[in-house]
C-alpha cells in the first residue's frame, strides 16, 4: 500500500523553504524578526515570551502556512534585536506595546491580528484593548493577560527591581558571564523549569546565544537587564483592560501549563472578555508552558479552525 501524505507533510513541504529575516530600523537600532510564509499578504504579528526569542515559533510556523504569514518579531533586548541604550529601564509590557505600534506603523497597517506565548500573548492582550477598533483578533498561548500582583506586592518589589537592574547595568565586561555550549544549554533549560525539551532549547540557543571568538565560550543575546522586572499591574486593572477587548480571541491553555499562573484568575480575565469580544473560543490541552513549541501539532488544530472565521487583512506592505 502506498503511503498517503498528511496535510502536516505537505504543510512542511510547502514550507521548507527558510524564513526571510527582519530587521526593522528603530531609534536605538533595529528590531528583528523572521518572516514566514507569503510575503505579498499581511501577516500576523507572532510574539515570544519573557526572554525567549522568534525561534519560539520555528515549530508552529511551518505547519501553519501557508493558511497564514507570520512574522516573528523579537523585542528590544531578546534575541538579535538591539538592546536599550545604557540608562533606559526595560518596562516589558510598555515597552512591548510602543513596539508593536511601531511595527504597525511601518508597514501601515490599518489593522493587526496578533499570536502571542507568555508576555508576547500578554501584549496581544494590551493592543487589543489599547486599539480595539484597529485589531482584528488575537491567539494567547497560555497566558490570559500580563500578571498581576496586589497593590503592596507591586510596591514591595519595586526598589529591589531598580537596584538589581543598576546590578546588571553596570557590569564589567570582566564580569559578563561566558559558557561552554552546553553549560549554557543547561542553565537556560532549567531557567525555564523543565517547559522546553532538550529539541526545544536548542532551536531557543539559535538566537539566544553567541559565540565569542576570543573565549571559545558562549554568552547570551539577550539584555541582562531583562531579569529586572516591574511595572506590574493591578487585579482590577487587568479586568478593565479585559473589558476594552472587542475582537476574535482564542485562547489555549496547557495543562499544567505555566507553573506561576492561577487557574482562578485565568478564567475571571476570559470571563470578562466574553462580555464584548466578537468570539472567544478556549481550549485546553495537555502539556507543558511551551507545548506551542514542544508539542505544535496538538494546538494547530485549534489554530486553523479559529482562522476559518477571521480574514486578515489583505493589503500590500509597505514601509517609511
Amino acid at each position: 500500500m502506498s503511503h498517503v501524505i498528511t496535510d502536516w507533510e505537505i504543510n512542511n513541504l510547502l514550507m521548507s523553504k527558510k524564513p526571510e529575516e527582519i530587521k526593522i530600523p528603530v531609534p536605538w537600532g533595529h528590531l528583528s524578526g523572521k518572516w514566514w510564509g507569503p510575503k505579498d499578504k499581511q501577516p500576523w504579528l507572532a510574539i515570544h515570551g519573557w526572554q525567549d526569542n522568534a525561534g519560539t515559533f520555528d515549530t508552529l510556523a511551518p505547519l501553519l502556512a501557508p493558511h497564514i504569514a507570520l512574522f516573528c518579531v523579537e523585542l528590544p533586548g531578546h534575541g538579535l534585536a538591539s538592546h536599550y541604550p545604557k540608562g533606559h529601564f526595560y518596562y516589558i509590557h510598555w515597552d512591548g506595546l510602543i513596539v508593536i505600534r511601531q511595527i504597525v506603523k511601518y508597514y501601515k497597517w490599518k489593522k493587526v491580528s496578533i499570536i502571542g506565548h507568555s508576555l508576547g500573548g500578554s501584549l496581544a492582550f494590551l493592543y487589543a484593548a489599547s486599539y480595539p477598533e484597529e485589531t482584528d483578533a488575537i491567539i494567547c498561548l497560555d497566558v490570559a493577560s500580563p500578571a498581576f500582583l496586589d497593590n503592596s506586592t507591586i510596591v514591595d518589589i519595586t526598589g529591589r527591581s531598580i537596584d538589581k537592574f543598576l546590578k546588571y547595568e553596570n557590569l564589567t565586561e570582566k564580569e559578563v558571564p561566558y559558557y561552554p555550549y552546553e553549560e549554557m544549554l543547561e542553565i537556560m533549560m532549567q531557567g525555564h523549569g523543565g517547559s522546553l525539551t532538550l529539541e526545544s532549547g536548542e532551536l531557543m540557543m539559535k538566537r539566544g546565544a553567541r559565540w565569542d571568538p576570543k573565549t571559545n565560550y558562549y554568552l547570551f543575546t539577550r539584555d541582562v537587564r531583562l531579569l529586572s522586572l516591574t511595572a506590574f499591574i493591578s487585579q482590577d486593572v487587568a479586568l478593565e483592560y479585559a473589558s476594552r477587548i472587542t475582537c476574535k480571541v482564542l485562547n489555549i491553555k496547557a495543562i499544567p501549563g505555566s507553573k506561576y499562573r492561577r487557574d482562578d484568575l485565568y478564567h475571571e480575565i476570559l470571563d470578562k472578555i466574553k462580555e464584548n469580544a466578537k468570539v472567544l473560543k478556549f481550549y485546553e490541552i495537555e502539556g507543558t508552558h511551551h507545548v506551542h513549541m514542544n508539542d505544535p501539532k496538538s494546538i494547530v488544530p485549534y489554530i486553523i479552525d479559529f482562522l476559518k472565521m477571521e480574514k486578515i487583512t489583505s493589503q500590500s506592505l509597505s514601509h517609511e
